[in-house]
């Protein structure tokens, strides 16, 4: 089947944000794909932010809302980035990813489990971590994984996921840019495909805080769609038969000896 990734630089106006993700979930869906996955941050992102809890909404908020009818309307599945107010008042928010089916029902949601504390950010600051749970849809016979972002630099949260079922990897992100990060960004994303023998729909906001390069790799790590810098949407062909036939050649989930667990 068809499965895309979006891309969009989002700021603080929530409203500018919402119409651009459902132009690019009506566009994907035009586009043949079943699932889209857009970025970390799609519903609000405002870089080095004291506090992201104003920006917050619930699960049951308006942007969640927006975006299960459009999932709806188009027919096609969604998993989106936002920011979720936290249900006992707490004054830091999570880091969510939502997950919507081509009916509009939302059928999961992930937290991060991996804060940016790095590169001079410090991500835990603002939001709070989860432990890890792993979110794994069914879509079509293929089962899709998602994490977040700087979850992409920690091969045990990929590998988790694929221990839950998963054969496709779905990773929203708002990957800083800057000396070097376009190139990690690709090589992470290409590396968990090759060691999980798994598809990648890599999602990425666009500059000028992020590096964009939003990507489809395949189980061998070929990179079969790239959306570039600038904002848009690319779809690629996942096949069931092309996960079964690399996980043959290179039975390297089966040859292992070591288990993946939380901490």
């Amino acid at each position: 089947m068809l499965m895309g990734v979006a891309q969009l630089s989002a700021t603080t106006d929530k409203t500018a944000n919402l119409a651009e993700a459902t132009d690019l979930v009506a566009r994907a869906a035009a586009a043949g794909a079943r699932l889209v996955v857009l970025p970390e941050y799609t519903m609000s992102y405002e870089p080095g932010a004291a506090s992201l809890l104003d920006a917050a909404e619930t699960l049951g908020g308006p942007f969640a809302g927006a975006i299960a009818r459009a999932a709806h309307e188009h027919g096609i599945a969604v998993v989106v980035g936002m920011t979720e107010r936290p249900a006992d008042g707490a004054a830091r928010p999570a880091n969510a990813v939502i997950a919507v089916n081509q009916g509009g029902e939302l059928v999961g949601v992930y937290r991060k489990v991996h804060l940016y504390d790095a590169f001079g950010d410090r991500e835990s600051d603002r939001l709070t971590a989860h432990r890890p749970e792993a979110l794994v849809l069914e879509l079509g016979g293929l089962h899709v994984g998602v994490m977040t972002c700087y979850d992409l630099r920690f091969p045990e949260m990929a590998r988790f996921l694929v221990d839950a079922g998963a054969d496709v990897l779905a990773v929203p992100a708002a990957w800083a840019a800057g000396p070097g990060k376009v190139d990690h960004w690709v090589t992470l994303a290409r590396a968990r495909a090759i060691e999980n023998t798994a598809y990648v729909l890599a999602s990425g906001q666009t500059g000028p805080h992020c590096t964009g390069h939003s990507m489809v790799v395949d189980p061998m790590g070929e990179v079969l769609a790239s959306a570039g810098e600038e904002p848009g949407v690319v779809v690629a062909e996942v096949v069931a038969e092309r996960i079964s036939a690399v996980r043959e050649r290179n039975p390297s989930l089966v040859n292992r000896r070591f288990e993946v667990r939380p901490l």
